[in-house]
């Protein structure tokens, strides 16, 4: 492709987005850069500290439960509180919580401050979603959500590369320097970003108020909540079952470093071009054909048996990964009311937090008990499952309309009676 088609294709992925969704954007830059404690957390408690491995993981846990707890009171904050003091109060609270676990001594006192780290970090992503969506246009916000998760992957590249080399020096330091980006993160968002939760104008009209209880009640959404568990579930074990099922098969550590490497490479070079294909094609068949990618991608994984098959299968995954996370988040947006964006993107976040609890177990079980073939075809079942319920639950989709002025996407009046309430 010419330079200029480059050039080109890389100004109109970017142009039209409001300033201060690039400030939001270079908040989550720099967060995910200084993201090291999670890259080197195991090897630096069975290593630097002489922890078992089941500590390890029992550490691991910890964290994952504090941000399945942290999703819906944060989604409740960002709609009550707002976006700003939300952001506010979960990004100072992850550098104050990850700067203290870097002196901690006692096994009982690191567990404990890694669950208040595992609460803080999780808190701010529903703000981060709502504010989002508060302040960029209907018709941009899948290129928008898609240059986010670009700018968390690109973050995650460069911090886990750097991860190792601080951790050579003092894992102390690694506390440290992530817990100043994440306070500095905090400062961008205090001094460039307005609040943008919008005004309790139907409030006056009568509507009720949006609450958990709405959330739970809105069968559509919850059913995609639930979808979005069984994709996150299979994404997920390319980071659990994955190393183990490729340790357990004879490969080095190096050799899934260097596999699990594609995905991040991928993820940058291949997510502004994709976005640019989808952002204007149906997402009921994108997710559909998302969802059916993942669990085929990982169903490839019996197959492997050398680390360039096991790359040629995450190429695939990944490709699943890169369509479906812009696209799902974008039909969150679509089904929550703007008065409840928060709430419902706690729930939301949830549900990944969740698979994060349960794909290690699934994991384990599964290779333990029967075999890693059968993880892998177990994940092909869920992936078929998943887009099977997607492609029903789409149908006559709300249109996209700016929730900021309508309150809600339209919902047809045959819809059940929780949906329109909400």
């Amino acid at each position: 492709m010419p330079y200029t088609s480059v050039r080109r294709a890389a100004r109109e992925t970017v142009s039209g987005l409001p300033r201060e969704f690039w400030w939001l954007w270079t908040s989550t830059l720099v967060n995910r850069l200084g993201a090291f404690v999670a890259t080197f957390m195991a090897l630096y408690l069975t290593l630097e500290r002489g922890y078992s491995a089941s500590y390890a993981g029992l550490v691991a846990s910890l964290h994952g439960l504090g941000g399945v707890i942290s999703s819906l009171g944060a989604g409740v904050m960002t709609d009550r509180l707002g976006r700003r003091p939300t952001l506010l109060i979960a990004q100072s609270s992850t550098a104050v919580s990850v700067a203290l676990l870097g002196f901690m001594h006692d096994p009982v006192s690191i567990a404990g401050v890694a669950f208040l780290v595992g609460m803080a970090s999780n808190a701010s992503r529903p703000a981060v979603q709502a504010m989002m969506a508060d302040i960029v246009k209907p018709e941009d916000r899948v290129r928008a959500f898609s240059l986010n998760y670009w700018a968390i992957n690109m973050g995650f590249a460069v911090s886990s590369t750097a991860a190792g080399f601080i951790a050579e020096v003092s894992y102390l330091a690694g506390f440290l320097i992530e817990a100043g980006m994440t306070m500095l993160c905090a400062v961008v968002v205090f001094v460039k970003l307005p609040e943008s939760r919008p005004e309790q104008v139907h409030k006056e009209a009568g509507e009720p108020e949006v609450g958990l209880r709405t959330v739970l009640r809105d069968g559509r959404f919850m059913s995609v909540v639930g979808l979005s568990f069984l994709v996150a579930l299979i994404f997920q074990q390319g980071f659990v079952g994955l190393p183990v099922a490729m340790g357990a098969a004879g490969f080095t550590p190096a050799d899934y470093g260097l596999v699990i490497a594609v995905n991040g490479v991928l993820i940058v070079v291949l997510q502004l071009p994709v976005t640019r294909f989808i952002q204007d094609r149906d997402p009921r068949r994108l997710l559909v054909v998302s969802s059916l990618l993942a669990g085929y991608g990982f169903g490839l994984t019996a197959f492997a048996g050398s680390v360039g098959v096991f790359a040629l299968t995450i190429c695939v995954w990944t490709l699943a990964e890169i369509v479906n996370a812009p696209t799902q988040t974008s039909i969150v947006v679509r089904l929550s009311p703007a008065q409840g964006r928060g709430r419902y993107q706690g729930m939301y976040t949830m549900s990944w937090s969740v698979a994060a609890l349960v794909a290690p177990l699934m994991s384990g079980v599964v290779i333990d008990r029967y075999g890693a073939e059968w993880l892998w075809g177990l994940c092909a079942v869920v992936g078929t499952v998943a887009g099977l319920g997607y492609g029903l639950l789409m149908r006559k989709l709300p249109p996209d309309e700016d929730a900021t002025s309508a309150g809600r996407p339209e919902v047809p009046a045959s819809a059940p009676v929780s949906e329109r309430a909400a």
